[in-house]
């Protein structure tokens, strides 16, 4: 791994269902938005074994640049609404400045 900081994007959502097509589908969206953006790439996911929540990884140099390129994908999914979203400006460790934005419901 380069030395360049590790920035990340991390999706807290309501999923609220153990059929993961539709989760399936938004991934695919998003890796599309992220390597046209060339902005990182599109790590995984974790859910609940209920389907209640989850959580969707991202992770770039430049978190706003990468933000920027999901936020429209994230916005047309209906299961994103009052998602949160942490942007992290560097690797996962103490003291490292981070954002939080909700997407509108």
């Amino acid at each position: 791994m380069s030395n360049t900081p590790e920035h990340a994007v991390i999706v807290h959502f309501n999923y609220g269902s153990t059929d993961l097509q539709r989760l399936f589908a938004l991934e695919d969206e998003l890796e599309q938005a992220i390597s046209i953006a060339d902005a990182g790439e599109f790590d995984g996911n974790e859910v609940a074994t209920d389907g209640s929540d989850g959580y969707l990884y991202m992770y770039g140099p430049d978190a706003d640049k990468l933000f920027a390129a999901v936020e429209p994908v994230l916005q047309s999914s209906s299961f994103m609404a009052g998602a949160t979203v942490t942007k992290r400006y560097g690797p996962p460790e103490d003291g490292i400045r981070k954002s939080v934005v909700k997407i509108a419901p």
